[in-house]
């Protein structure tokens, strides 16, 4: 939003973008290497100041740490030209990225959203945006993955899908621990997934402590969980 609003008032050239890392988490950071046209400075850092009051004001209660910043830097070699930089800007701005609808049977569960996990100029000339879908209803999954792409494929882009993680439902037990457990769903794709769709008659399970953070330098275990995890896998290899 905020190279877009730049690109429209003070006509930036764009050198490159590289943002986010894993398809499969929500980027926690991005910058870029941009022009600015002589005697624009100061105007540029006004926006930037604008655009982070904005942003600070619309993220306090989700990410109350966000900020934008600009700071000089060398002279770029070369820059993109200026209509593979309107497309993709356009492009980036114009897809849908977050939660697209909520379940009806669960409620608080996301059932269908679309991460924009990445943006990176790769080698060749060529620009590469990751994007991954998610959704507990399979078609509503395809819905969302076809509307990213005719996104992108309207900005003249190449569009490539990849195979995603089918759903797996859970057969809970209470024998062990004697309590029936609280059976929740979370919004994620697991490999589990894949094995079932194989072997539709397999019994399995993914186990293990409590995990807070996952695909991310906060990523942290719950050392209370470790010796209940411990005890249950014992039990299922003794009983097998």
């Amino acid at each position: 939003r905020f190279m877009r609003n730049c690109q429209e008032k003070l006509g930036i050239m764009l050198c490159d973008i590289d943002g986010g890392g894993l398809r499969n988490a929500i980027p926690r950071e991005a910058h870029a290497v941009f022009g600015v046209p002589a005697g624009q400075a100061d105007e540029m850092r006004r926006l930037t100041g604008q655009f982070a009051a904005t942003f600070a004001e619309e993220y306090k209660y989700t990410d109350a740490g966000v900020r934008l910043e600009v700071r000089e830097a060398g002279k770029p070699a070369t820059v993109i030209d200026a209509g593979t930089q309107r497309s993709l800007l356009l492009a980036l701005q114009g897809v849908a990225n977050g939660v697209l609808a909520m379940s009806r049977s669960m409620p608080g569960l996301v059932e269908t959203s679309t991460n924009l996990a990445s943006v990176k100029f790769a080698d060749e000339g060529r620009i590469v945006v990751t994007s991954s879908q998610r959704s507990s209803v399979e078609s509503a999954k395809a819905d969302a993955a076809a509307s990213v792409g005719a996104a992108f494929r309207l900005a003249g882009a190449e569009v490539e899908h990849g195979e995603g993680y089918p759903g797996w439902n859970p057969d809970p037990s209470i024998r062990l621990f004697g309590t029936r457990p609280k059976v929740r769903a979370i919004h994620a794709g697991l490999e589990c997934g894949l094995f079932l769709e194989k072997y539709p008659k397999l019994e399995m399970i993914s186990v293990g402590p409590t995990l807070r953070g996952v695909h991310s330098p906060d990523e942290r275990l719950e050392i209370a969980t470790v010796d209940k995890f411990w005890k249950f896998l014992i039990e299922i290899l003794r009983t097998l």
